[in-house]
């Protein structure tokens, strides 16, 4: 838990501490960092891991009642000054370590941490722990993953789906680029599917479709970059946690592309395909017609 009691009042910093020392009374082990605990919060611990500024440990224990054992290691080490009656365990801990302190005390607290006899017991007890007992053995998972490939990516998917339809300013400018964009070409090629005469009226109508796929193309790679930027941070935290890999995230960032794209493409092909002027027939339409043009099916000489 990241600082739980934060932007608190007293009485509400109680209470959750109150329900985390539940929670630790059932056999759970509970990590918290703390800013500027009561002395009742602070009490509430078990064991402490105090470091200073560039991640060095200087204290590494337990707290003992009343703060007893944190109390008793800090007044042992030279010029440290004593607690006063009634003070704040936490505050003094973090007074007497601060780096004025060492300056003026010309000492490095990680080293005397290091050359104390709780950090041997602790070296002593990782070293203890770390072997295992006879007769166990290691814990083994068949899969990394705790679900199947085809519901991580069902969930990948509607991750996504959901992400995208609490980001509705990113699926309308979209659609307002393509709209303007259908504008603009079926301005600049008005009424060119009615004129078939020359070999260079199929280019220009090629051209257009040409330019459509290159506009609408770059706009969509562009327009998603700031969002594929924000879920990266997400899916790193959720890859590391084991929740999916990295496969199932891409097929659902994909998939959920496609009926976007689909209706943006819908939307352009309507408006360019009715102001360019080609023949509304469905063979025409979705290019399943197999009969020749007047340009397809030129003589020799003419080619």
């Amino acid at each position: 838990m990241d600082e739980p009691t934060s932007g608190l009042d007293a009485r509400a910093a109680a209470i959750v501490m109150r329900a985390v020392r539940n929670t630790v009374d059932t056999g759970r082990t509970v990590v918290c960092t703390i800013h500027q605990p009561s002395i009742d919060i602070f009490e509430a611990f078990d064991e402490l891991f105090l470091m200073k500024r560039g991640g060095q440990e200087i204290y590494v224990g337990p707290l003992g009642r009343s703060s007893c054992h944190l109390i008793k290691y800090f007044e042992s080490l030279p010029g440290v000054s004593k607690i006063k009656e009634a003070y704040n365990p936490a505050t003094w801990m973090l007074e007497v370590t601060a780096a004025s302190q060492e300056m003026m005390l010309g000492v490095d607290f990680a080293d005397l941490y290091k050359k104390s006899d709780l950090y041997k017991r602790n070296k002593a007890l990782i070293a203890e722990l770390s072997t295992p007992r006879p007769g166990t053995k290691d814990l083994h998972f068949e899969t990394q993953f705790s679900q199947s490939f085809w519901t991580q990516c069902m969930a990948c998917l509607w991750k996504q789906h959901l992400s995208y339809w609490r980001n509705p300013s990113y699926t309308a400018v979209r659609f307002i680029f393509t709209v303007i964009l259908a504008l603009v070409f079926g301005t600049l090629f008005w009424d060119l599917g009615r004129r078939v005469s020359q070999s260079q009226d199929l280019f220009n109508a090629m051209g257009s479709m040409y330019a459509a796929t290159l506009f609408l193309g770059v706009q969509n790679s562009s327009s998603v970059q700031p969002v594929v930027a924000v879920e990266r941070t997400v899916f790193y935290r959720e890859r590391a946690a084991g929740m999916y890999s990295a496969l199932p995230y891409a097929f659902g960032q994909v998939i959920v592309e496609i009926p976007y794209v689909f209706v943006q493409a819908a939307f352009y092909g309507i408006i360019v395909y009715a102001m360019i002027g080609f023949e509304w027939t469905v063979a025409k339409s979705f290019g399943t017609s197999s009969s020749c043009t007047s340009l397809s099916c030129t003589s020799p000489s003419m080619a």
